[in-house]
């Protein structure tokens, strides 16, 4: 499967491979791979990571974040799971979100809480990675809908078909579905109220006419906001992406 590996002198460069990942989705890759790593070499014990709502009443907030991070130890089920998390969350950066990751942290952010809502209903799922994964899948298959796909050169569909072939591959195997069905129902979720209802709110004039809209310290945190403000006051400045800043002001004397 390619993954956007750079293959130099009959090899693959890794690094540049690497590098040329997005900001969060390197991030969010690195940490879900490091954390597996930390579990399989017993650094760390997959106790403390699972998503359990009473201990996380009881202070142990991290557990609201370290279920996306864990996806099993080293499997090929592990493999599948970075290679989608890396190949759809990469694609979504770089496309919807280029210039945006505010909006595609909080993407990420409405995922995780819409997930952690719906968990506790699944008794039988503590970590939660592959749910979020399907969301992303789900998410990037409605917005590239042209985009054909086979499955193993035998079956062809178009890409919002993607998280509904996995999902029957899973089961066919054997495989738990629940998370999965979890993840596509949070990412059609998602994708109602990032792309529908706006155009939806438009047509009928309502007053709100965004639902999904980074807070000014999330824009701010990812470099954003600073550019923001400097336009605003019309100041001629360098901005944080390396260009001018330019706009007019009227001089009253």
């Amino acid at each position: 499967m390619d993954v956007g590996a750079n293959f130099n002198d009959g090899g693959i460069n890794l690094l540049s491979w690497y590098m040329d990942i997005p900001p969060v989705s390197r991030i969010y890759f690195t940490t879900a791979f490091l954390t597996t790593t930390c579990c399989a070499i017993e650094v760390i014990n997959p106790y403390y990571l699972y998503y359990n709502t009473e201990l996380i009443f009881e202070g142990q907030i991290w557990r609201l974040i370290s279920p996306f991070l864990f996806f099993g130890l080293f499997s090929i089920d592990f493999v599948f799971n970075m290679y989608f998390l890396v190949r759809h969350c990469r694609q979504l950066e770089e496309g919807d979100f280029r210039g945006k990751p505010s909006q595609f942290v909080l993407m990420l952010m409405f995922g995780i809480a819409m997930i952690c809502i719906l968990a506790p209903f699944l008794q039988s799922h503590n970590f939660l990675g592959s749910a979020l994964t399907f969301m992303m899948t789900y998410v990037w298959g409605r917005r590239n809908e042209d985009v054909r796909m086979s499955m193993f050169g035998i079956i062809s569909f178009t890409a919002p078909y993607l998280p509904w072939v996995m999902l029957g591959f899973g089961f066919l195997v054997g495989n738990p579905i629940g998370m999965s069905i979890v993840g596509i129902l949070v990412g059609h979720t998602y994708f109602f109220l990032q792309y529908v209802y706006p155009v939806i709110a438009e047509l009928r004039g309502w007053r709100i006419k965004k639902l999904l809209v980074p807070p000014r310290i999330l824009r701010y945190l990812c470099g954003e906001e600073v550019e923001d403000i400097r336009l605003a006051n019309g100041i001629m400045m360098r901005g944080a992406n390396g260009g001018m800043l330019v706009e007019g002001h009227d001089h009253q004397d």
